[in-house]
C-alpha cells in the first residue's frame, strides 16, 4: 500500500474580520498517497484555495488562525515559522497557482524566475541555466532558450501556465498542488496542460491535490474526489463511485449543473441560492439544505455529526439529507 504523502486532520481556518475571527474552513480531513490525484471540488467561496494556502503556509499569520494537523511525509506543518516553511515550499510541495500572469514577476525574465526557484533549495547546483532549459522542455516548450529570455507579458496564457508548472516542478516535489490550472484557457490548451500534469505525475509518482470546479477535469484526472461546501467536506469517494452514485444533495446539484451534460437547446440548471457568508456559517448544520427548498418540508435533521459517515466502500457523506434523495430515486424506480 502506498504511503500517505499528505495527511490533514480536523484543519480549521479562521480569518480576523473587523477584530473578530470568522471560520472559513471547519475540521477538514483528507489524505493523499504517492501517485494519487485527489480533486477538491466546489463552488467559488467553498474553501478550496483556503485549504491549499494552509498546506503551503501562505496565510497572513497576523490575520489568520489555522488549527488541526497537516502532515507532509509525517512532518507537522501547522505551527511552523516562515523560515521553517521555506524548507518545504518548492522542495517537498510545489504549487501551480490559478493566475500565472499575476503569480509571475513581470520584471523578471522567465529563466531567472525558474533559476530562483531552483537556487533557493540547491545553491550548489552548477549549470543552473541548463537545468532551466531542461525544465522548459519538460513542460513542452521547445524554444526553451528563447523563452527563458522573455518576460511573462510576452507569452500566451498557455505558455505562462507551462512556466508555472516548470517552477512548481523545479525541485521535483513529492506533492503538487494545482489550483484551477486550466482557468481561462481554451479547450485545446486546456487538454495539453492536463495531459502534461498527468504525464509528470506518472513519471515522478507525485501526489496531486487538484483544485477545480470543472467536473470534466475531475473525471479525466482524479482518483478520489472530495466535495467541499461552505468550508466543510460534504462527500468523499472514488471518482467513478461519486459520479455514478452521488449522495449528498450538493454533489448531486453540482453534477446536474455540469454544462457538458446539457444538450443543445436544453436549459442549463443553476443551483439556487448562494454560499452563505462567513458570519452565517453554522458548521453544526448541513448548510446546503437552505438551498433545497423542498427538503425543508421533510423530516431531514439539519444538525450533522462532526465526522463523515461511511455509506459505501471508501464513500463518505456528511449528514443524512442524502437519504431523502435515495427515497425519491427508489420511488421513481
Amino acid at each position: 500500500m502506498a504511503k500517505k504523502l499528505l495527511e490533514a486532520k480536523d484543519v480549521s481556518v479562521a480569518f480576523k474580520i473587523a477584530g473578530e475571527y470568522q471560520t472559513a474552513l471547519h475540521k477538514v480531513s483528507l489524505s493523499i498517497k504517492r501517485g494519487e490525484v485527489l480533486a477538491l471540488v466546489g463552488e467559488s467561496g467553498s474553501g478550496k484555495s483556503t485549504f491549499a494556502m494552509s498546506v503551503m503556509g501562505l496565510h497572513n499569520a497576523e490575520q489568520t488562525r489555522v488549527t488541526g494537523s497537516i502532515k507532509l511525509k509525517d512532518n507537522e506543518l501547522i505551527g511552523l515559522t516562515e523560515r521553517e516553511f521555506d524548507q518545504y515550499r518548492g522542495l517537498s510541495v510545489g504549487m501551480i497557482f490559478q493566475d500565472p500572469l499575476s503569480s509571475l514577476n513581470p520584471l523578471m525574465k522567465i529563466g531567472d524566475q525558474i533559476a530562483e526557484a531552483i537556487s533557493v533549495h540547491n545553491k550548489q547546483l552548477k549549470m543552473v541555466q541548463n537545468r532551466v532549459q531542461q525544465l522548459l522542455r519538460d513542460v513542452g516548450i521547445s524554444a526553451a532558450k528563447r523563452v527563458a529570455e522573455q518576460y511573462p507579458h510576452e507569452l500566451s496564457g498557455g505558455m505562462r501556465q507551462r512556466v508555472m508548472i516548470a517552477i512548481a516542478l523545479a525541485n521535483e516535489p513529492d506533492l503538487i498542488i494545482a489550483d484551477e490550472p486550466t482557468t481561462a484557457l481554451d479547450a485545446t490548451i486546456q487538454a495539453q496542460i492536463l495531459d502534461l500534469i498527468k504525464d509528470i505525475q506518472q513519471k515522478k509518482e507525485a501526489g496531486i491535490l487538484l483544485i477545480t470546479h470543472d467536473l470534466g477535469v475531475v473525471a479525466e484526472m482524479a482518483d478520489t474526489v472530495a466535495v467541499m461546501y461552505a468550508g466543510q467536506i460534504v462527500e468523499m469517494a472514488q471518482v467513478e463511485d461519486l459520479f455514478s452514485h452521488p449522495k449528498h444533495p450538493y454533489t448531486r446539484s453540482l453534477l446536474r449543473a455540469d454544462p457538458s451534460d446539457v444538450s443543445p437547446g436544453e436549459e442549463l440548471y443553476a443551483i439556487p441560492g448562494t454560499v452563505p457568508s462567513l458570519k452565517d456559517m453554522d458548521h453544526s448544520k448541513d448548510l446546503f439544505l437552505k438551498r433545497v427548498p423542498w427538503l425543508g418540508e421533510t423530516e431531514v435533521e439539519a444538525t450533522v455529526d462532526e465526522q463523515l459517515q461511511m455509506v459505501g466502500e471508501n464513500h463518505y457523506v456528511r449528514g443524512n439529507a442524502w437519504k431523502s434523495f435515495e427515497f425519491l430515486d427508489n420511488k421513481k424506480g
